[in-house]
């Protein structure tokens, strides 16, 4: 429901963000309705809220079992001997104790639902960026199969991961790391609804500041793909929106990303504590 109604924003994010059109959110939102109505707004849509229901159960399921894989390996290593190698006269101790493991679950939740749900993202930013030349979702998958077949369906898959580890990391360490220094400084064992609608909406804005130039260049990668006058490399991309926009244009459709992203985050942060603590209790409950 969120993703529905956050939909605008998430076309002109990326409309500002590749360079399409006007550099100001009021004048593409005009832009967007003029030549293809108010349906316009939606393009993409339909694949969004296809990729979004995979892409959060993989993200959170990864999250959970890696945080609590390496927390459990840490306590392993606490009470007994880490491991160890000897190189000659050298011993090397081998100790994860300074890994955080919300950090380290973090990236791993981001790279696993990238694999696997890197295609809908193709998809989805085709029909937003191109509507033209994909009127469609099944026209859509046709040309991009028939562009390279299925690794076509993964073109742009390094940038995005290169773009996503930054973000994944930073979205859930920040959560967490507010979340207990909030309840600590409160005296409190959870936050309630609104407070996790905050620091939800916090680690979402703080997430995308620190990896939108990235993003920036990803999708430049992936518009110049479309225009035939791809950069060779991420940095080759950045290297052109700075010569192009100069330091600003690294943070192109930032404002629209925020309006996005911050109630969007909030909302998914707040829903789903508020799932795994109705999941625990009826687990308790058996």
């Amino acid at each position: 429901m969120t993703k529905a109604v956050l939909a605008p924003l998430e076309t002109i994010r990326t409309r500002m963000v590749v360079g399409v059109g006007s550099r100001h959110i009021c004048g593409s939102f005009l832009e967007v309705i003029e030549k293809q109505g108010w349906q316009g707004l939606w393009a993409g849509n339909a694949v969004n809220m296809l990729r979004i229901i995979p892409t959060q159960a993989i993200e959170f399921g990864t999250f959970e079992c890696v945080k609590r894989a390496m927390t459990s390996t840490q306590e392993k290593w606490k009470q007994g001997e880490s491991p160890k190698v000897q190189i000659g006269p050298v011993t090397l101790n081998f100790s994860i104790s300074w890994i955080s493991p919300v950090a380290v679950a973090g990236a791993a939740a981001g790279v696993v639902s990238t694999l696997v749900c890197h295609p809908l993202e193709v998809l989805k930013d085709r029909l937003t960026v191109s509507p033209e030349a994909y009127p469609s979702l099944s026209i859509a998958i046709s040309k991009i199969y028939k562009e390279g077949g299925i690794a076509a369906c993964y073109s742009g898959l390094s940038p995005t991961l290169i773009g996503m580890l930054p973000y994944s990391t930073c979205y859930y360490f920040m959560y967490e790391k507010v979340k207990k220094s909030y309840c600590r400084a409160k005296n409190k064992e959870s936050l309630n609804r609104p407070e996790m609608l905050l620091i939800g909406a916090l680690a979402g804005f703080t997430a995308s500041t620190i990896s939108f130039p990235l993003e920036v260049a990803r999708k430049r990668l992936m518009v110049g793909a479309l225009q035939g006058k791809c950069p060779p490399h991420m940095a080759a991309a950045l290297s052109e929106v700075i010569q192009e926009e100069g330091l600003r244009g690294l943070y192109r459709g930032w404002g629209a990303s925020c309006l996005k992203v911050m109630p969007s985050s909030g909302i998914t942060w707040m829903f789903y504590e508020a799932w795994k603590d109705i999941l625990l209790v009826q687990r308790h409950t058996l």
